[in-house]
């Protein structure tokens, strides 16, 4: 039989509403899905990961299959499996010799960049824009025009105005402020209920990939039992709504706070789902905007949970597709030292780190804060080579996609484009851990001391990092208070905490853990 059109669905393409099955006919066209190494391997993902997105794209062939869909699936054991996307497609089409090829543009330059290379030799290849998000790449660009910084308010603002969530009808913003910041950072009180999580139980097909992964890739690390993600669309809505209804009122509040064996507090958990296509972002800030609007929840947790989809979400996407390739090699701080060991074991007497890395090992999840301030912000202080720490966050974490990772990793977790996506470092001492979290009072380290065998590893080398990058931060309007700060400690104190932070940082590069 003719085939007009052969599909290729990836893995982060799993919506029924892709750009690529718009004008899809069944009778007509064919699909092809494949699960290849190369994907499981360009970084050691974490298993929950590959279960996750395998898991995820067997159901949605199952759905197009349902709905009259030829589905050709090549599975990762598959005796025949090249092992590459392109690969895949090369074998499909000498097979079908199908009249087009279509695609959904990949979302990592990576893969994009080999389908337009194959562009030149299979000229029946189409790329077409993906439109699953607010803002289109040429808008983006077009924003950024002749603009000397590009900051996410100014451009969050942008699409607030676009969108017309939480906007007022005189055309100002709801509630009179573009943000409530100063309301969504307060620490965790003891008294308060963290809400209960919805579980996912393993189905048939589940079950088999999970046993496919721990066949083919035993050598990566992270748990992969305990798996409790939804991998389908219904389980994915059920999550959001469950979150919608318990987490959400308060997720404003408590969007920065970290708890020792609290890995989701007030979190939805949602961005896997919402990244691979099983969760649609405008929905889920309509739902918010309605539920704000209901009188379900308050303006600080509908306006934050907003900003991170409409606002961080959208906004990295865009300086990811400015500036790539070149982006990726940014290193503006100069940083060579190798990621520590203990960043794949937890193996580290620092709680805030160990919680971390503990619960990232084990679920392939950590929420923004954690990410930031703990292990971001450790790597940051510590001088670590930007590609190892983000391939790291690219590997362990289960809503890891280059394009939303990149940029959050190397511009504002390790401030290596120099300040392009943020106007200053998120460097911070013990202190800012002890504010926002219960993590100091079951460490090893005393936060209160700065060095010394018991002081907290945050403390001095925070003010390493400072001191040892002066000529490149010292005019920063931002850092500005802090180095008064620290031009006010006699010179025996600076010569102290230099000196600490070396000895840390020469543990470090003698492959110690702190």
């Amino acid at each position: 039989m003719l085939v007009r059109q052969l599909i290729l669905i990836m893995g982060d393409q799993l919506s029924r509403e892709i750009v690529s099955l718009r004008d899809a006919d069944p009778r007509l066209d064919r699909i092809l899905m494949a699960e290849v190494s190369d994907e499981g391997r360009y970084v050691p993902h974490h298993p929950q990961k590959i279960l996750f997105i395998l898991s995820a794209m067997r159901h949605f062939a199952e759905q197009l299959r349902a709905d009259g869909f030829t589905v050709d699936y090549i599975k990762l054991d598959d005796a025949a499996n090249s092992g590459s996307l392109h690969g895949e497609v090369a074998r499909a089409r000498a097979q079908h010799q199908p009249e087009r090829i279509l695609l959904c543009k990949p979302s990592e330059w990576r893969l994009l960049n080999i389908f337009q290379q194959a562009q030149e030799v299979w000229p029946e290849l189409q790329l077409r824009d993906d439109e699953r998000f607010f803002c289109s790449q040429a808008r983006f660009a077009a924003w950024a025009t002749g603009r000397k910084q590009l900051r996410m308010e100014l451009f969050y603002r942008e699409m607030r105005k676009h969108t017309q969530l939480l906007m007022d009808p005189d055309g100002g913003p709801a509630g009179g402020a573009w943000n409530y910041d100063a309301d969504n950072r307060k620490a965790l009180p003891a008294s308060v209920a963290i809400p209960p999580q919805p579980h996912f139980s393993s189905d048939a097909i589940t079950l088999e990939v999970q046993a496919l992964v721990a066949e083919q890739f035993a050598d990566h690390y992270g748990v992969l039992d305990g798996f409790d993600y939804p991998v389908t669309q219904a389980a994915a809505e059920s999550l959001w709504e469950h979150f919608l209804a318990l987490g959400m009122p308060s997720f404003g509040d408590y969007q920065d706070a970290m708890a020792d064996n609290q890995p989701y507090l007030f979190h939805a958990r949602i961005a896997a789902a919402m990244n691979i296509g099983l969760l649609d972002p405008q929905r889920v800030c309509l739902d918010v905007q309605a539920a704000w609007q209901a009188g379900d929840i308050p303006l600080n947790a509908a306006e934050g949970f907003i900003r991170q989809i409409l606002g961080w979400r959208e906004y990295v996407r865009g300086i990811y597709w400015l500036m790539m390739p070149d982006y990726a090699q940014r290193n503006a701080l100069g940083n060579q030292r190798d990621l520590p060991a203990f960043y794949w074991t937890g193996d580290t007497r620092m709680n805030c780190m160990s919680q971390a890395i503990g619960q990232t090992l084990e679920h392939a999840y950590a929420h923004h804060i954690q990410r930031l301030m703990v292990t971001g912000n450790f790597a940051l202080l510590a001088g670590i080579q930007p590609k190892q720490i983000c391939d790291w966050y690219l590997a362990v974490y289960m809503d890891a996609f280059d394009w939303v990772e990149l940029p959050n990793t190397l511009g504002m977790v390790m401030h290596a484009d120099g300040g392009y996506l943020g106007s200053k470092p998120y460097c911070a001492s013990g202190q800012y851990i002890k504010r926002m979290s219960n993590h100091c009072k079951g460490c090893a380290y005393k936060v209160t001391e700065q060095t010394g065998e018991k002081a907290c590893p945050f403390n001095s080398l925070y003010w390493h990092f400072l001191m040892r990058h002066r000529d490149q931060l010292g005019g920063n309007h931002r850092l500005a208070m802090v180095y008064r700060n620290l031009d006010r400690m006699s010179d025996a104190k600076q010569q102290a905490l230099w000196g600490w932070g070396e000895k840390l940082l020469a543990r470090l590069d003698a492959g110690q853990s702190l």
